[in-house]
Parts: structure tokens; C-alpha cells; sequence
């Protein structure tokens, strides 16, 4: 497929109530609004979903106003789409981002905050853990193949948790909608890394491999080998272009070397992303696909990846309907990660369940635009803060849990890119500017505000400034209102917090093997751990296993003569169990 530059056909601003007629037409159910059980039911007609993901990017692409990089399938999908440009990560890193969306819940209200909850834990003298949510929660994947749908991830998890067996029909890097049922609606997510941080210190080219598997498809390629050099790869930009370096960064060749590769790699993912673009335009299913396009959180470079300024949580947003309706338009509503999860159940017409955080800006339970979005910061690897944020449409709300601490702590994996070891530099020689010294503070004051706006670098503290004690004062009481809601304690230890997390045990949790129960052919699984996910496989043999498990909803009758039946349960944040078989035989 030739992914051709459409000229943006129109701009506005979306509104709820022409979203409602949208998806009421298409082919979701419509939900009576005095019927808060109404849901899709399993024989209609349902769109197919297709999440294009990429790291680490904050808005560097033409849709959003750089014109920076060539991206003529994202320009592409855009114009045939709505941009959604005030969407947030809640948090400027990947780990607790993908827990809020695969939830639908604030990740530092179920200890999925710190990044990684399994990473140095040996100097932290704690054992390695997961997020534990409430035991009514389920992944956004598992609710959709509970519903029909076939739900395959390719290839990056990252979920601060490890995924349940009923979580995905495939999980691999060669996951593809094109191996489900004839006619079964799917929910595919594809994930681009070549944006990611290390692509700045890597060298140039490390991850050709995706550009091979996703343009290819070829399954028999071993990952990892065969990388193309610098000199192989394909060069987008000159390096000669006059790059737009922000405020806070020094203007050198350090510096425009790195933003070069940015820029490189994402002109790559593009190019990756419209090869699966053009794999769905072959199938006949543009115009039965819902099509998401963002990133798993803010930009790569030092000052913006896990911070919670607009730099390291505001992402692009792209959202393509079949046969482009409301296409080239603009949305400018406030959107947060955890949104997405209730959208997407929206989009199917399954109900919303009552534990998610976020409220759905899409579908037939899309409710009025959010005033507010949240984030928070902990852990980073080795080392540790305690950040919480909420911002409006105009400003943003920073309350700083250690002041005593500086703003940037020595990190040794971003202490590999080359910017960040030139931001060293000069501050040891006493080169930076008074912009770009604010990062290296030895102090932070209790509070922070910022006039989006006015200042999108978040570079001029407006705290004690008693034009904008009103402002302060909303927006404390809101981030207040929201920790409580969320039972987030930012005091709390990540000691403290593992103990609330296990009830106080020592060791992690483990889920109870489940137990089949029969009774003439119909067969009941239940398991004792409150919440468990339970999967089971039916063959003909012992020995052979399937290559996913189904997701257990209700009994189920087996009418083949004999059968082995194998069950497992997993409660999310808790050890899987052990699995369970059962030898049947209908003579017996």
C-alpha cells in the first residue's frame, strides 16, 4: 500500500454527543440510558481494534505542528482521523503507563508506581513484587476475549505485572490478527521501539530487526541478529537541519546529534507502522478497524522521560474510524492513559465496571470531557523521588513530597545518552545557562505552578505568587480530593507499600489451584483466591496443550467422549497457580 500525505480536510473541536451518533451507527449496541446493563451482545456486528504504540515520543510529528520528520503514514492516519492533542501519560515512563492503561487504574493507587516494582530490589533489601489491584480487576485484553474477541500483543508487555495466561490469544513478536477465527472481531496491539530512549545511545540502526519483521513478516528470523551498521541504515534527515532545541537543553553538535536520531528513529517507526497499516488495508479491514496511534508516554531526551512536566507525559493521540469519519478533525479535551481501557469497552459496548479510575471520551458511555489529569513520580530504577501533578487545561499543579532533594538525580541508564553526559559537562565547568541550571537545583520547593500555556517548558514557578493563589489553591484541593479517592499515600514507603500490598505476609501471594468440578457434562471451575482469572484448555489427549487458554465466565458443557481438561488461575499481582487436570470420559 502506498501510504500517500492527505491535506487535513477539516478542524474542530469533537463533542460528545456527535461521537454517541458515530458509534451508535457503527455497528456498536446502543446503550439505553436507562439501562446500565446494556451491552453488546456476542452476535452483532463489532469494530475491529488496532493499537499502534510507540515509545518514549512526545508530539514531534507534522500532525501536531513539527514538521521536523517526513511521517507519511502517521500523516496519513491522521487525516483520515481525529487528533486528540491534550493527551497524558500518567506517569513520564513506560512501566506505570501501561499498568494505568491495561487497567483502567491510577498506578500509584495499586503499587504499580515504582519503575521497576521487580527491578533492584536486592539493594533495596525488598523482594522482588507486582502492582496488586483490587481483586474485581481484570486486563482490558482478557474483558475483551471474555466478549469474542481476539486479543494479540506484538511484542512488549511491561505491565508492572506479569500478564495472566488468559490475558492475550498470542503474546509473541509475531502475534497477528490474521491467525484468529475466520469473521472473529479482534483487539491487536502493536508496539514500536525504535523511539525508545536507547535508540540515543545505541548505536544508530541497533533496531533495523523490527523494520525487517514488521515489513516482512518473516517469522523465521532470529532476533538480534544480523543488525545493519550506521552506514546500512536508511538516513531521513540531515544532520545539517535546524533543530528546534528546547530552552533547557544547551544548542551544540551533542545535542543535535542526539536530536537527529530522534528524529531518525521516528521516520523508522513510521515506516514500521505503515507496513501493518498496509497488512490490514490487504485484508479488506481498513474500514472495520478502529485505529489508535500514541505514545507510551513523553519524549526520550534528558528533562522530559519520567519527569511529569508536559515534556515526559503529553503524547500524540491519533484515532482513525472506518470509512474516516470526523476525519482531519481536531480534539483539544483533556485525555489521561487511564481513559482508554473504559473507552475501549465503550467502542464494544461492554459495560464500563465500576473499579476503573478513567471514564471513557469515546462510544456510547463517553462521558463530558475531564477538568483534570493526574500523574505521579517514584521510583526511577536506583534511584527514588515522591512527585504528584494535576493540571487543567491552562495550568499545572507540581506538589514535591522531598524538597530536600534535588530535581535531578544521577540515573545510570539515562546518564548513557550523550546529552545527558553533556549536561554534566557543562555544569561542571559552569557552562549552562540559568534555563538549562534549573534542572540541577539542590532543592525543590513544596509546591510548583506552571502556566501551560504561557510557559509549555514549565520554567517559571507561579507558586507564591498571590496572583495565583486561587489557582494553587483549586488545584491542591483537587490533587488532595484525588489521592484520597485513589487511597494513594505518597508518605508510604515502597517497604511499607509491599507490606499493604501482601496483607502483611512476607512473601508474594500465590493463587489457589482451581477446582473442576463435573456434573453430568457440564463442567464448574472455581478457585478460593478472591478475583483469580481462571483459564482452561480441552483436548483429546494427555500431553497436548493448546497455544492459549480460554477464559473461564461460566460453566460450560463438554459434549466430545473423552476429554482432558486443564484449568489455572492467576490473580493479577499474585503467583499463578498450579494447574489442575481432569481425565473425562462420558461412558464413565
Amino acid at each position: 500500500m502506498k501510504m500517500e500525505k492527505y491535506e487535513i480536510l477539516s478542524k474542530g473541536r469533537l463533542i460528545t454527543g456527535l461521537l454517541l451518533i458515530l458509534f451508535g451507527m457503527w455497528g456498536c449496541s446502543k446503550l439505553d440510558k436507562n439501562d446500565s446493563n446494556a451491552s453488546a451482545t456476542k452476535d452483532q456486528k463489532r469494530p475491529n481494534i488496532l493499537w499502534l504504540v510507540t515509545e518514549d515520543m512526545g508530539q514531534y510529528i507534522p500532525p501536531f505542528g513539527d514538521s521536523t520528520i517526513q511521517t507519511p503514514n502517521l500523516s496519513r492516519l491522521a487525516a483520515e482521523g481525529i487528533r486528540f492533542t491534550n493527551l497524558y501519560s500518567t506517569s513520564g515512563v513506560c512501566a506505570p503507563s501501561r499498568a494505568a492503561i491495561a487497567t483502567g487504574m491510577y498506578p500509584s493507587g495499586i503499587g504499580a508506581n515504582h519503575m521497576r516494582t521487580n527491578s533492584y530490589t536486592e539493594e533495596r533489601g525488598m523482594p522482588p513484587y507486582e502492582a496488586v489491584p483490587p481483586a474485581d480487576v481484570r486486563m482490558i485484553s482478557e474483558l475483551l476475549r471474555a466478549e469474542g474477541y481476539y486479543c494479540t500483543n506484538n511484542y512488549k508487555t511491561d505491565y508492572q505485572f506479569k500478564a495472566p495466561m488468559t490475558a492475550w490469544d498470542e503474546n509473541s513478536p509475531y502475534a497477528h490478527w490474521r491467525n484468529r477465527d475466520k469473521g472473529q472481531p479482534f483487539f491487536a496491539v502493536f508496539n514500536f521501539t525504535d523511539t525508545h530512549e536507547s535508540g540515543l545511545f545505541e548505536p544508530y540502526g541497533f533496531r533495523n530487526i523490527e523494520t525487517r519483521h514488521y515489513h516482512a513478516g518473516d517469522t523465521s528470523y532470529h532476533w538480534g541478529k544480523d543488525r545493519m551498521s550506521e552506514e546500512e541504515t536508511p538516513v531521513h534527515l540531515s544532520k545539517d537541519t535546524n533543530f528546534n532545541i528546547p530552552p533547557y537543553l544547551p544548542d551544540n553538535e551533542v545535542v543535535r546529534r542526539d536530536m537527529w536520531k530522534m528524529y531518525n528513529n521516528i521516520a523508522e517507526m513510521d515506516s514500521q507502522l505503515g507496513a501493518v497499516l498496509a497488512q490490514l488495508e490487504e485484508d479488506g479491514l481498513l474500514d472495520e478497524t478502529i485505529i489508535f496511534f500514541y505514545g507510551d508516554h513523553g519524549g526520550p531526551l534528558p528533562r522530559q522521560k519520567r519527569l511529569i512536566y508536559d515534556s515526559g507525559l503529553k503524547t500524540p493521540l491519533i484515532v482513525r474510524y472506518p470509512n474516516q469519519e470526523m476525519n482531519g478533525t481536531i480534539d483539544d479535551q483533556l485525555v489521561s492513559f487511564i481513559d482508554f481501557a473504559p473507552s475501549l469497552l465503550s467502542l464494544v459496548g461492554k459495560e464500563i465496571p465500576d473499579y476503573m479510575d478513567g471514564q471513557a471520551f469515546l462510544g456510547n458511555q463517553a462521558s463530558e470531557p475531564r477538568e483534570y489529569i493526574h500523574a505521579a513520580a517514584d521510583r526511577f530504577d536506583e534511584v527514588t523521588d515522591v512527585i504528584r501533578a494535576v493540571k487543567d487545561q491552562r495550568f499545572k499543579y507540581i506538589r514535591n513530597y522531598r524538597p530536600q532533594q534535588g530535581y535531578y538525580l544521577p540515573l545510570n541508564y539515562r546518564e548513557q545518552i550523550p546529552t545527558m553526559q553533556e549536561l554534566l559537562r557543562l555544569r561542571d565547568l559552569g557552562q549552562l545557562n540559568d534555563v538549562q541550571t534549573q534542572w540541577f537545583r539542590d532543592q525543590k520547593p513544596e509546591e510548583e505552578l506552571f502556566d501551560c500555556i504561557a510557559d509549555p517548558h514549565e520554567l517559571n514557578n507561579l507558586a507564591d505568587d498571590p496572583k495565583y493563589e486561587e489557582t494553587l489553591q483549586e488545584l491542591s484541593m483537587e490533587m488532595d480530593r484525588w489521592l484520597n479517592e485513589i487511597e494513594d499515600d505518597p508518605e508510604l514507603s515502597e517497604r511499607d507499600l509491599l507490606t499493604k500490598l501482601w496483607n502483611g505476609n512476607q512473601a508474594m501471594p500465590v493463587t489457589s489451584t482451581p477446582e473442576i468440578k463435573m456434573k453430568a457434562d457440564t463442567v464448574e471451575i472455581t478457585s478460593a483466591t478472591e478475583g483469580a482469572s481462571i483459564g482452561y484448555m480441552v483436548v483429546d489427549s494427555p500431553g497436548v496443550e493448546l497455544s492459549s487458554w480460554t477464559v473461564y465466565t461460566e460453566p460450560f458443557t463438554i459434549t466430545k467422549g473423552q476429554v482432558v481438561l486443564t484449568a489455572k488461575a492467576h490473580r493479577i499481582g499474585y503467583q499463578p497457580s498450579q494447574q489442575e487436570t481432569l481425565i473425562w470420559n462420558e461412558t464413565e
